[in-house]
């Protein structure tokens, strides 16, 4: 393809926005309020879901030993859960740091009558994992090593945060489908417009020669553009008003930024800049290839 018909066909999708400029408009604003809408989501989610994953952090598996264990089988013992693809990090808490983590919570100064540790068999592993959803696999894997007495979890906890998961995971599929939905049509109407308004001169062109590329690739572009141009829009809003949203909440309700720690927007917009460019060009570009090929015969 030569340089001046690449050219001339972006130049051409330039003037279809503009020769069509109010189903243009129209196309790019409800565009752009769909991305919007997406891009508030999205920006929730991310915070939602590093919340979720602050909170799986803090679940922990212990593991409680046998009697009369050896420390050369509670190392062992230690190796093997090391091992473990689901384990982000254990800590080992020996029966002296049971006892004297007990004092302090408990019995605060009241422990002189206690001669020698109650706890001298409380020894155990509190296990971190990378994926909470894999506790039932880990804590049977756990009950079946000899030399553990009992495995303590948190079920409730561990499928509550699994069920906030996976309801995410659904809601996010749903809302997207939907706004690709509503755009690609959006975007297909605009460009079966412009197609019906330069109807005469398509059939000119054809008489003259032009190929089928050259004819259909401007509308194409048109697509595309209005898709980028309806994604950056809303981009733009968004990375200037989250900072400032994100003041407000920790002015206002400054008890919240002690139970959650906020993203910053440069980590939102590492996927979400790229992610919108992409969704708006290829519904765009969807849309209007669509139509090319069902109203435009050439």
């Amino acid at each position: 393809m030569k340089i001046s018909t690449l050219f001339y066909t972006i130049k051409q999708g330039f003037i279809n926005i503009f020769r069509n400029k109010w189903f243009s408009l129209a196309s790019i604003a409800t565009i752009g309020a769909c991305l919007f809408l997406f891009g508030l989501f999205y920006s929730v989610l991310m915070n939602f879901q590093n919340i979720v994953k602050t909170a799986q952090e803090g679940v922990c598996v212990t593991v409680l030993f046998d009697e009369g264990i050896s420390q050369e089988r509670i190392e062992e013992i230690g190796a093997l859960i090391d091992k473990r693809p689901e384990v982000s990090k254990k800590e080992f808490i020996s029966a002296d740091d049971a006892w004297n983590s007990f004092k302090e919570e408990y019995l605060q100064g009241y422990e002189d009558g206690f001669t020698e540790n109650p706890l001298a068999d409380s020894a155990s592993y509190e296990i971190y994992m990378n994926d909470i959803s894999m506790q039932p696999t880990l804590v049977s894997y756990l009950e079946g090593l000899e030399g553990v007495r009992e495995v303590n979890r948190s079920e409730v906890t561990a499928s509550a945060l699994t069920g906030v998961n996976a309801l995410i995971a659904y809601v996010s599929i749903g809302i997207i489908a939907i706004l690709l939905a509503v755009s690609v049509f959006l975007i297909s109407n605009t460009v079966t417009i412009g197609i019906s308004v330069r109807k005469e001169e398509i059939t000119i062109m054809k008489y003259i020669g032009a190929t089928d590329y050259f004819v259909r690739a401007p509308f194409v572009i048109e697509g595309m553009l209005i898709g980028a141009i309806g994604a950056l829009i809303p981009l733009g809003i968004i990375y200037l008003l989250y900072n400032k949203v994100i003041e407000y909440i920790e002015q206002r309700f400054s008890i919240l930024t002690t139970i959650l720690a906020f993203l910053p927007v440069d980590a939102i917009f590492k996927t979400l800049l790229p992610l919108s460019l992409f969704i708006g060009i290829g519904i765009g570009f969807l849309g209007s290839i669509t139509t090319v090929r069902k109203h435009l015969r050439v």
